[in-house]
């Protein structure tokens, strides 16, 4: 499989390590705004940053190169991505979060919330960890998890900072040096706690599961998510 990383930074070398150890060719590596010609690749993987994204994955969609995307900050464009996809009949994933594991928490969250739902004396909170270079703040990850428990509570946003309304889910965000990425949701009543927690030890599970995303997708036409890479019903 030839790949395109688009974004060259820390993740974009680790995904590299992963993919030749998993016997793939690296034949773009694209750095903020270089020129590029895409049709090179069989797949493209973009962690680049925010204002880069949107035109990455447009590129790619119009040239018919299925793209898999980690950048988070551009959501704003997403829809126009999915209908871009739709209309030239490409292929496409975006996740907030390519570790195998944190995916297997989005559902595990979501089930937490359906089962705490009725249970009005829990307080939920959130904390997310992440190191000091991370641009956008609470974390892309963080914000899945909070939509997750909003889909299933009473919950009507999320709201940055340790103090909000009854309506609000806090979600705390720390930057501290060389912290991949610890993500928390709390249940706090008068008489016990329920916590649950992911702790990305090192970036190799992110870039692992991109890789096996953009394997997946080979083939494939649609607007897809990790969901659908891990055959989570």
């Amino acid at each position: 499989m030839k790949i395109a990383l688009l974004g060259y930074g820390r993740m974009g070398k680790e995904i590299e390590k992963i993919a030749l150890s998993r016997g793939h060719e690296i034949v773009i590596r694209k750095d903020v705004d270089d020129e590029i010609d895409i049709t090179l690749a069989d797949v493209a993987i973009d962690f680049s940053v925010p204002h880069s994204a949107f035109n990455n994955i447009k590129n790619c969609i119009n040239n018919n190169v299925p793209v898999i995307s980690g950048t988070t900050g551009w959501l704003e464009k997403y829809e126009d991505a999915v209908a871009l996809c739709e209309e030239k009949n490409s292929a496409f994933i975006y996740a907030s979060n390519y570790s195998l594991g944190v995916n297997i928490f989005f559902e595990l969250n979501k089930q937490l919330a359906k089962m705490m739902r009725s249970l009005e004396d829990y307080n939920i909170s959130m904390e997310e960890i992440h190191h000091t270079k991370k641009l956008d703040a609470p974390s892309g990850t963080a914000i899945t998890l909070a939509e997750g428990i909003i889909e299933n509570s009473a919950k009507d946003n999320w709201e940055l900072g340790d103090k909000t309304s009854e309506e609000n889910i806090p979600i705390i965000a720390k930057r501290i040096p060389d912290v991949p990425g610890t993500h928390t949701v709390w249940y706090d009543s008068e008489v016990d706690s329920i916590e649950i927690k992911h702790t990305a030890n090192n970036r190799k599970g992110f870039a692992l599961g991109a890789v096996v995303a953009a394997e997946w997708i080979i083939g494939k036409k649609g607007v897809f998510t990790m969901k659908d890479v891990l055959n989570i019903l």
